[in-house]
């Protein structure tokens, strides 16, 4: 049984962050926090002696090992579960717990699974079809009606109570999951098919598929569920090749 989280399986990951000393401030904040590992996706002109010297001589090392993507999906690919942040709430965001909660949940999961945060660039945050990735929604709270938090900012106070949380009520183990790759080609999949078999609008697949990835990702998915799921998929596709074909028998799929 295991009472607190594994920061060593925690990363930090800014999508399309604009200020170079706000990088640096976010590797400074993180490091203090125990949490170690950057990707930074979509950077724009960020200059690297800028990040270093508002990460100051402590976090030096944390800056030079920066892992940095083109691409949002090719970077959250290996990980398990995907936490996204966001200070505006709406029906399609869905909904969102405090950091504590998120905190309380990590403490058994960051042990057999990676474990990304997701925050936004500073001006916009994480548009929807970059939330669409997440397992978990975020808000920090704030009082009255001025609820942005710079981004340094919003990293400390989520890996703040990463590194306090503490288990004090029995769990059960918490298995490694299926990754953000293996869902997402889940999803595809599942795309595919239902508009195939006319499930989906073709004009308009995605808004359907938002409301499916919502339905599914109230359960944490392993990689064998992700395998059945595909595997019913390839099913329904061999069925509707071979309708009318004269064969009696289904053809075996293996999950």
């Amino acid at each position: 049984m295991h009472h607190k989280v594994n920061v060593n399986n925690v990363t930090v990951v800014l999508s399309k962050p604009k200020y170079s000393g706000n990088v640096g401030s976010v590797a400074r904040c993180a490091k203090n926090m125990g949490v170690e590992r950057i990707m930074v996706v979509n950077g724009q002109n960020l200059l690297e002696q800028d990040i270093l010297q508002m990460s100051t001589h402590c976090a030096a090392d944390v800056v030079s090992q920066i892992q940095y993507f083109g691409n949002l999906g090719d970077a959250l690919a290996p990980f398990h579960y995907i936490v996204g942040t966001t200070s505006r709430k709406g029906s399609a965001r869905g909904p969102v717990i405090s950091p504590r909660e998120l905190a309380e949940q990590l403490v058994q999961l960051s042990h057999e699974n990676e474990i990304a945060l997701l925050f936004g660039s500073e001006d916009k945050g994480l548009a929807n079809e970059e939330l669409r990735y997440c397992n978990a929604i975020v808000t920090i709270p704030t009082a009255g009606d001025f609820k942005s938090i710079n981004l340094s900012h919003a990293v400390m106070i989520l890996c703040y109570e990463i590194l306090t949380a503490r288990l004090d009520k029995t769990a059960a183990f918490v298995p490694r999951m299926a990754t953000s790759g293996e869902v997402e080609g889940m999803y595809a999949h599942l795309k595919a098919i239902l508009t195939r078999i006319g499930f989906l609008n073709p004009e308009n697949p995605d808004y359907w598929m938002m409301h499916i990835r919502r339905f599914l990702s109230r359960t944490k998915l392993y990689s064998r569920d992700v395998k059945i799921v595909r595997g019913i998929c390839r099913q329904i596709d061999w069925s509707i090749d071979n309708c009318g074909a004269g064969s009696d028998q289904a053809k075996p799929r293996e999950f």
